[in-house]
């Protein structure tokens, strides 16, 4: 069975704080640890109410300081907000800490609205342009200096973090094959070029010193539960913030509600279905079916799985429920 990891964006769910989301990212990478999760990623969002992450390598570095095994690392930083230079030393002190634990993956898009990503930026279109420049020299940077190199990332250089390529669109999947570097999908948001997406890469994959052959992750968004209709109940916290974020409201991530009637128009609830539609929202069983059908589809090399549920101890057991489907989908294979 292939390995499941978490996508986390430690949400500051309605009536908590920042600093009790936080504490719940660690709880869940402990549990994800425990119960055999590969990686636990973190993505960076910015001035977001109701996502606690912004400060990703921060982040990072408290999962890691509470986990033992588990991989730690981004789902993403957004490469055109930092310079090479910064990202080398955050990541080179990441993995001075822990060791062989440490994944970078990027992004192009600005993870916030145009204010604030200008505010980050400075330059919007000179960021996004440089993009393929520099993820070439983060990996110099990242790896073994020439002699008399000028510039150096200490920590970084000869660290050799792995560097993965995050995307929504066909851009990421060409520049990911071109580069020859792991790469993973956003279909959790963004599933309408999922399929093409992943084709291109594995069809245009170039190896690189770093990889052989494609290594390609998919996300997706769940919510478990005992039965459908509490799982269905929870991933309505999901469905609130994607009409939040269509109507540009910016709050913390909501408590579920009995019904979205009323909350939603009928064609919000047509584009959000859509946006949403491979998630795994169910029971062990009803999940089960779910993910059979999406991994016989795609037929990724791992899958990521973003919890957004607003109680953090039905989030944990959602983690723990999600593991026991793919424990009975491996026994059944």
């Amino acid at each position: 069975m292939i390995p499941f990891s978490i996508l986390d964006l430690s949400p500051i769910s309605e009536g908590h704080s920042a600093s009790e989301a936080l504490d719940a990212s660690l709880k869940l990478a402990q549990t994800a640890e425990a119960r055999g999760y590969n990686r636990f990623w973190l993505a960076e969002h910015h001035g977001m109410p109701g996502i606690a992450s912004a400060a990703t390598a921060v982040v990072i570095g408290h999962v890691g300081a509470g986990t033992k095994t588990i991989r730690i690392g981004s789902g993403g930083i957004m490469l055109p907000n930092h310079s090479p230079l910064v990202i080398a030393e955050q990541f080179g002190t990441l993995e001075a800490l822990f060791p062989g634990r440490v994944d970078l993956g990027l992004g192009r898009a600005p993870g916030t609205d145009m204010r604030t990503a200008q505010a980050l930026r400075r330059n919007l279109d000179a960021g996004a342009e440089s993009f393929p420049h520099d993820i070439l020299e983060l990996q110099k940077l990242l790896g073994e200096p020439d002699e008399g190199q000028a510039l150096l990332a200490v920590p970084g250089m000869r660290s050799h973090v792995p560097i993965w390529l995050l995307g929504s669109s066909l851009y990421s999947a060409h520049l990911a094959a071109a580069l020859g570097l792991p790469y993973a999908f956003a279909s959790h948001f963004a599933p309408d070029q999922l399929l093409d997406a992943v084709e291109i890469y594995r069809e245009r994959f170039q190896p690189s010193a770093t990889l052989e052959k494609p290594h390609v992750m998919v996300g997706v968004m769940a919510a478990l539960a005992e039965d459908d209709e509490t799982a269905r109940h929870y991933f309505t916290s999901a469905q609130q913030q994607f009409v939040n974020l269509r109507r540009n409201i910016r709050r913390a991530f909501p408590r579920p509600v009995d019904s979205m009637d009323g909350v939603w128009t009928d064609i919000e609830r047509v584009n959000v279905e859509h946006t949403l539609r491979y998630a795994l929202v169910g029971s062990r069983q009803t999940v089960a079916g779910k993910l059979d059908t999406f991994l016989k589809a795609v037929q990724p090399d791992e899958l990521i799985v973003s919890m957004p549920i607003h109680d953090v101890a039905a989030r944990l057991r959602s983690v723990e429920l999600l593991a026991d489907v793919r424990q009975g989908v491996q026994l059944a294979a």
